[in-house]
């Protein structure tokens, strides 16, 4: 067969590529468009909602091993929480709730589309789940850090990230939480509980400290998962019936105002490092005793006058008839001013170690397509992709004369196109017409994969960057380009040690190859 048809060959490969890619999508996820907030969308990778497999899932945790076990909810609801592992590295949260908790499949994927459609700074957004048999689990971003009641209640030892096994920072009982981190974290899950009223997501059940997650950052975020019960029937809350909203146990009916009386238990936690029945609290706040209600251990570094604001509102979200509890927006506006120190990280305040973003240093020495996504020169990349050409795509596709000559002209042009606007640096219409010849999805190819990966990373779209390096991953599964292009799109999602991880496979199989696999 001539060099012409060689070429059209070529071309219905990358044809079948993006079909390929297209049906893997659609499978994994549907993406939408997140609702506007007053903060920027998360950047480590949740911006898709996906469906997965219980086998996926399965996988994920390691059969969903005790070992992974981050929380359990009790007897009455025992719906455990596990920590795992996706394909593409990022680490979630997995609930798998009981069997038959949710007995109407659909009304659990409505239930948990709508929760998965939130997306802010201030929550531990949800991912995914998973409806397949009689199984239901939710994925959600995963926090490595403790939750504030084990940083509150001063428990003997606390691990932080330990469940990630690349930290062992300890927080022990002679450290606390400094007087402006709990006015950050009360501000921060005001916020959380804003957003989601103004999302039409203002029911949160059984909200406590509990809920309260820290991120790679020390940042607080609001749990997910409360937005959801734990069973279609199931009730609201766990807890004991002394912190319950007084209308909840006349009627069981979970109402907006419910949220914040459970916001004003949370406010008591903070103020007092201890979990103290709302009614004792407000007779001792009352009784103006504030003092004997501020934490110990705080050993009188704190504001009086902040101290004073907050246990009048932690005061007024406690009243009794739900009418006299301010609203989220209220909340949000007096907790504001009481930001006094915005500059200081989180992590510093909590005083744990942060990820400082510079991947570790690779075990093996890379070549220049790995020392350029060592260092994320993204320029550098391009040049190396375009010289390159097409060289690594032979022997991904067989096709008979009839189909090459009767379905590629039209793709082959298209990917033509795409190679001189990736050539010139337009970034944005070799997005389309790769786009246009992977979804003619006649053949595949990996470097036309990788190409457009680049391009959404030059466009400022590291999540479909990622998506599109490991669509090149299983075209061609030891391909060393595939794993260098998800190493730069997981830096550019700040998962750093996931892209260290996977520049170190990368030079891995480059240097297999070098010893003689597949020539280069």
């Amino acid at each position: 067969m001539g060099c012409c048809a060689s070429s059209l060959i070529e071309e219905a490969r990358h044809e079948e590529e993006k079909e390929q890619q297209q049906t893997t999508q659609k499978k994994l996820s549907h993406q939408f468009t997140p609702p506007s907030s007053g903060l920027d969308p998360p950047t480590n990778g949740a911006s898709f909602f996906s469906e997965f497999s219980f086998s996926y899932l399965k996988a994920a945790t390691d059969n969903f091993s005790s070992d992974n076990i981050v929380s359990e909810s009790g007897e009455k609801a025992p719906n455990i929480v596990y920590k795992g592992r996706l394909q593409n590295r990022q680490w979630v949260a997995v609930k798998k709730f009981t069997k038959m908790a949710w007995p109407d499949p659909r009304q659990f994927a409505e239930e948990a589309g709508g929760v998965g459609k939130l997306r802010h700074n201030r929550l531990a957004n949800l991912i995914g789940y998973c409806c397949d048999g009689d199984e239901r689990l939710l994925v959600a971003e995963y926090m490595p850090n403790d939750t504030l009641a084990k940083h509150l209640f001063h428990f003997p030892t606390i691990q932080v990230a330990a469940s990630l096994g690349d930290c062992s920072d300890r927080i022990g009982e002679n450290q606390t939480i400094e007087w402006a981190m709990r006015l950050r974290v009360a501000f921060y899950i005001a916020e959380a509980l804003d957003y989601c009223h103004a999302e039409d997501h203002s029911l949160y059940h059984d909200l406590n400290a509990y809920r309260v997650l820290f991120d790679e950052h020390g940042d607080p975020r609001l749990s997910c998962f409360g937005l959801m019960k734990n069973s279609r029937d199931g009730k609201s809350y766990s807890t004991n019936l002394a912190y319950t909203p007084p209308e909840y146990i006349k009627n069981e009916r979970v109402t907006p105002e419910s949220v914040i009386y459970s916001f004003g238990t949370v406010l008591l936690d903070l103020l007092s490092g201890k979990h103290i029945p709302p009614s004792h609290a407000l007779d001792m706040i009352r009784g103006k005793n504030i003092n004997l209600l501020i934490d110990s251990h705080l050993e009188g570094n704190f504001s009086t006058e902040e101290a004073t604001v907050v246990f009048g509102l932690a005061s007024q979200s406690l009243q009794y008839e739900p009418r006299e509890r301010p609203s989220t927006k209220d909340i949000v506006a007096m907790l504001a001013p009481l930001q006094t120190k915005p500059d200081i990280p989180s992590h510093v305040m909590l005083r744990i170690s942060k990820n400082d973003g510079a991947p570790s240093t690779p075990q093996r020495p890379l070549s220049p397509m790995g020392e350029a996504c060592s260092r994320t020169d993204l320029t550098a990349i391009h040049q190396i992709l375009v010289a390159m050409h097409y060289r690594d795509d032979e022997g991904t596709n067989e096709l008979s004369f009839q189909e090459w000559t009767q379905q590629m002209r039209d793709m082959l042009d298209a990917r033509k196109r795409g190679d001189f606007a990736f050539r010139d640096k337009d970034f944005k219409t070799a997005i389309d017409c790769y786009s246009q010849f992977i979804d003619g999805g006649t053949m595949v190819s990996p470097t036309v994969f990788a190409r457009r990966s680049l391009c959404y990373l030059f466009s400022d779209q590291p999540d479909a960057a990622l998506l599109d390096a490991m669509q090149a991953q299983c075209v061609y599964p030891d391909w060393p380009i595939a794993f260098y292009m998800q190493s730069v799109a997981l830096a550019k999602l700040n998962m750093h040690k996931d892209a260290a991880d996977m520049l170190n496979e990368a030079a891995g199989f480059e240097e297999k190859r070098q010893r003689g696999g597949k020539g280069s």
